[in-house]
């Protein structure tokens, strides 16, 4: 071998493990030979998943008006029906769980006997055009999406606002604000554990941007993170990000796309990581809901 056809040959080997490496570290998130599985259908659509401290997974039939509950062990039962036809969810620091009521476009608190309050009724005097979904700081703030979409079971309901935006709800639950105001159509959120970033998925304009958190829960430093939209989001141990629509798409820190995982309906709507030790990917997608084992763990 010429001297010229051995340094190629190392550069080629070089490049074949940098190959290798890079494919382990960013494709290797399912747990070998998991497979999809359907964990329960006859819903109607299914929506807003969250998860509780002992890895049991709440999720909404929209439609339904009801607030249904996935034990890790498998059993699926109602939790809460009638809910304020509840949307997105998510646990606050004290195990209380938030709900997006969209019967007349509130935000609730339930505890897990069931009994609820209501967080907020409306922004500056007008109702909210349908809070959506929603995300809790490790400080207890709270993030949520303001869309709108005409629901059937609204009676002479316009949107309330001019425009489609994101709050920022105060860890007493007593001081709401507007932290943005220039997306088309705003609906995934999800945050870093460290509460550091916000991933908020403009539906509308078919991008997700990433935002800086700043103190009292102002957003700066607006930038694209990738140009595809979401329904629902979640986050796992390394940073990757999860975007739904068409099954789940999976990107990493950089924006950059590393998996797609398919799902066997028309629409994906949002996803959680579930379980005890939080590495059951929980998947609502229309009628119903799929899980699907991972290497990596949710944060």
């Amino acid at each position: 071998m010429s001297s010229r056809n051995a340094v190629l040959a190392v550069l080629l080997a070089v490049c074949a493990a940098g190959c290798a490496a890079q494919t382990v570290k960013t494709s290797d998130i399912v747990a070998a030979g998991a497979e999809l599985k359907l964990a329960a259908d006859g819903f109607k659509f299914t929506e807003g998943p969250a998860v509780d401290k002992d890895g049991n997974v709440y999720f909404t039939d929209q439609p339904n008006d009801r607030i249904v509950k996935w034990s890790p062990d498998g059993q699926v039962t109602t939790f809460l029906s009638p809910c304020g036809r509840s949307n997105g969810l998510y646990f606050d620091k004290k195990g209380v769980l938030l709900a997006c009521a969209d019967d007349k476009n509130e935000l609730w608190a339930i505890d897990l006997k069931g009994g609820h309050k209501v967080l907020l009724k409306n922004f500056e005097g007008k109702l909210f055009n349908g809070p959506n979904d929603l995300w809790v700081a490790p400080w207890g703030g709270v993030f949520f999406t303001d869309p709108y979409y005409k629901r059937p079971y609204w009676v002479n309901r316009g949107p309330s606002e001019q425009k489609q935006c994101v709050y920022y709800l105060t860890p007493d639950y007593k001081t709401v604000t507007r932290v943005a105001d220039d997306l088309v159509q705003p609906n995934g959120i999800i945050g870093t554990p460290d509460g550091k970033t916000l991933y908020i998925a403009d539906i509308g304009d078919k991008k997700t941007y990433a935002y800086d958190i700043n103190k009292q829960g102002a957003l700066s430093n607006k930038r694209l993170f990738c140009t595809m939209g979401s329904d629902g989001m979640t986050i796992d141990e390394e940073g990757n990000v999860y975007l739904t629509g068409k099954g789940v798409s999976v990107f990493n820190p950089a924006g950059e796309k590393i998996k797609q995982i398919d799902v066997p309906k028309n629409w994906t709507a949002n996803v959680t990581f579930g379980g005890k030790d939080r590495k059951t990917l929980f998947i609502t997608a229309s009628d119903s809901v799929y899980t699907l084992q991972m290497r990596v763990a949710g944060k």
